[in-house]
């Protein structure tokens, strides 16, 4: 079952790997449907759970960086583009 996340992150030094992480979120994590309007977070979904989820992210990780992901139901609020709201309320829920 396909389910809506959002994921927040803070890779701290030293060895961040952004770019990593953000394609294995596009690529492998997410099923191809995400936005990242934010700096350090990810709106998208995905079949996996979020244990599934960290696992999969875990290689471009260190241990000093943070990670929270959380599901998201259809009851949202926020302060966007009328572009980037037509994108999360026709492509993501």
């Amino acid at each position: 079952m396909v389910k809506v996340y959002m994921i927040t992150y803070d890779l701290d030094k030293p060895g961040q790997r952004y770019n990593d992480f953000q394609k294995i979120i596009e690529e492998k994590v997410s099923n191809g449907v995400w936005c990242h309007y934010w700096d350090s977070a990810y709106l998208f979904q995905s079949k996996l759970s979020p244990e599934n989820i960290l696992e999969a992210l875990r290689p471009s990780l260190d241990s000093n960086d943070k990670v929270f992901v959380t599901e998201v139901v259809n009851n949202h609020e926020g302060w966007l583009t009328k572009k980037e709201w037509n994108h999360i309320n026709n492509s993501i829920f």
